[in-house]
């Protein structure tokens, strides 16, 4: 069983407003002689789930117990973020529905982690409730507040934990998304941020976004009343906790047809999962393999090497979940590859081929912008001039002195101070026309930026690939090798003990370089520390004795510090 923490809204002194418009919905069209999909459930994997399969052309069925909550935000009012942002992107390259909805009720939108390279950037966007039923656009953005919490909170919290049940229960709970009592337990004495999201246009309700509690409404109001700019607040809907059963997804196939019962598929919490994102993933990965199944044709499988919907579905297939499953940019390996802006071409082509998902004009879309995009890559390589050259052209850009020969314009966008603005003023004809169209120049600059890891990494990901099935050896020391692991990679390494190459790979939190070192190591070096064993033992220094003490040490501080985390986990 798993516990999901939800919040509260809060409503802010504010003049009356006019009614909202209400979203119309109708529930299957003509009828059919049968239905070939039956999707039950109408929330965010159901929704994509029947718009999926009925892309796909099965006459499709979406059952749900009440029409008005079709896709509703039953949390907090926002989609995307880091790791969450390229699932959106993903569902959105297979002609999925939350993205375009999203564009037409979004009412702020943010890029986080933007301070680190556009591969792990975290597409967000704040929405409209009433306008993501409606499917309105809005014109204009709003503000978001920031505050914080204070030691009254903390006091407030503290002097009532015997009134938590979230606390108290053994169930576990969302290790990412905490309640407030959990972070006051793991880190008392601090502020800790609120983020006053609007929930609307024309809504003074405000969603506070980092107070997730269970404690009495009358306790979580005096909470959030001491909180800076909150002190006339009124609390709506107070917070609460849900906890749900959930099927082991281990019993599922990629496709996510069970094991079990033929032509049953399972997406979204059902599967231990938390999250608008992580279910609409599912969902049309559950949609699109529906309907390949009724019309016999193979299953639609995203593997890891080709999307955040690959690792979330593998993740959960062969790993399952002992807490709610929540995506982030550390569980995939190879996520300079796997970057938002270029969903598309890796998955709007297989889309329409395979899975028959994806409309015309969205596959047309994409051919148009793949064509563009290596003609730009083509134009940029072919422009070359000497470095003195270029620093006269654009003096902007600090160009290495040391590099002899001629640069080209795709070496100089690689600079952060390059972009192809800049590159069309300095070489009017031909880069003019690639800086017009801004997507194009915006996905050039990033191009230019990851070549070299992308190809890299798909050296790596080809030597992933043949060997994934090569076996780890038994009675691997994993804290004793000579290998450039962390000391974290090593005690999950410990602790979950894989049998293969692949098998490792999809232990969350092992990095892409830990596999590529690992399996260099027992390719290359494990028939030498075979042979240091069958060394006879004289009582001298031996290299592998220095590592078994070293080995001994680091699982004591490992043991230890395992101990000490479980005692602030709630």
């Amino acid at each position: 069983m798993l516990l999901r923490g939800c919040r509260r809204r809060l409503a802010l002194p504010r003049a009356p407003r006019p009614g909202h418009r209400r979203a119309g919905s109708e529930v299957g069209a003509a009828a059919a002689p049968r239905y070939e999909v039956v999707v039950i459930g109408g929330g965010h994997a159901g929704t994509e789930a029947a718009a999926a399969a009925a892309r796909g052309g099965a006459r499709t069925l979406l059952l749900t117990h009440k029409i008005s909550t079709i896709g509703e935000m039953s949390c907090n009012p926002s989609f995307g973020g880091i790791g969450k942002g390229h699932l959106m992107r993903e569902v959105d390259a297979l002609d999925g529905l939350c993205g375009r909805v999203c564009d037409r009720s979004g009412v702020h939108y943010k890029v986080l982690n933007r301070c680190k390279g556009p591969a792990v950037w975290g597409l967000r966007a704040q929405i409209d409730r009433g306008l993501y039923r409606a499917n309105m656009q809005p014109e204009d953005q709003l503000l978001c507040y920031l505050t914080h919490t204070t030691l009254k909170a903390q006091e407030i919290i503290c002097d009532n934990l015997h009134l938590n049940n979230h606390v108290r229960e053994t169930t576990r709970g969302p290790r990412y998304c905490p309640s407030l009592e959990s972070k006051v337990l793991r880190f008392p004495n601090r502020q800790h941020q609120v983020w006053l999201e609007p929930e609307g246009l024309e809504s003074n309700v405000i969603y506070p976004q980092g107070v997730s509690m269970t404690l009495p409404p009358e306790l979580q109001e005096q909470v959030i009343r001491s909180i800076p700019g909150l002190e006339k607040a009124k609390i709506l809907q107070p917070g609460y906790g849900v906890q749900y059963d959930f099927l082991d997804p281990r019993q599922l196939t990629p496709s996510l047809e069970s094991r079990l019962v033929q032509r049953l598929f399972f997406a979204g919490q059902i599967n231990g999962t938390t999250g608008y994102e992580e279910a609409a993933a599912q969902g049309v990965i559950a949609g699109i393999n529906a309907c390949l199944r009724v019309h016999g044709k193979p299953p639609f499988i995203v593997s890891r090497t080709e999307g955040y919907i690959g690792v979330l579905i593998d993740d959960l297939t062969t790993l399952g979940t002992s807490e709610p499953y929540r995506m982030f940019t550390s569980r995939v390996e190879f996520r300079m590859s796997l970057r938002p802006d270029n969903a598309d071409a890796r998955l709007t082509h297989r889309g329409f081929e395979e899975a028959g998902c994806v409309s015309q004009q969205r596959y047309e879309q994409a051919v148009k912008m793949r064509a563009a995009l290596e003609g730009g890559i083509a134009t940029l390589k072919s422009l070359q001039f000497s470095i003195s050259k270029w620093s006269q052209l654009v003096p902007e850009v600090p160009i290495s002195s040391s590099r002899r020969l001629p640069l080209s314009a795709f070496d100089v966008l690689r600079y952060p101070e390059a972009n192809m603005e800049l590159l069309a003023r300095a070489v009017p004809e031909p880069l003019g026309k690639l800086a017009q169209w801004r997507q194009l120049a915006e996905r050039l600059k990033i191009e230019a930026a990851y070549e070299w890891c992308v190809e890299n990494q798909q050296q790596e990901i080809e030597e992933v690939r043949r060997d994934e099935a090569l076996r780890l050896p038994e009675d691997l020391d994993y804290f004793a090798i000579d290998a450039s692991l962390s000391s974290e990679v090593r005690e999950k390494l410990d602790s979950n003990r894989p049998q293969t190459i692949g098998a490792l790979s999809r232990i969350p939190g092992i990095t892409p370089a830990a596999i590529i070192n690992l399996l260099r190591f027992v390719k290359t070096n494990h028939q030498k520390a075979e042979g240091l064993k069958a060394l006879p033992q004289t009582g001298k220094y031996l290299p592998g004795k220095m590592y078994s003490e070293k080995a001994a040490s680091q699982r004591q501080i490992s043991a230890k510090f395992s101990e000490e985390k479980q005692e602030y986990l709630c």
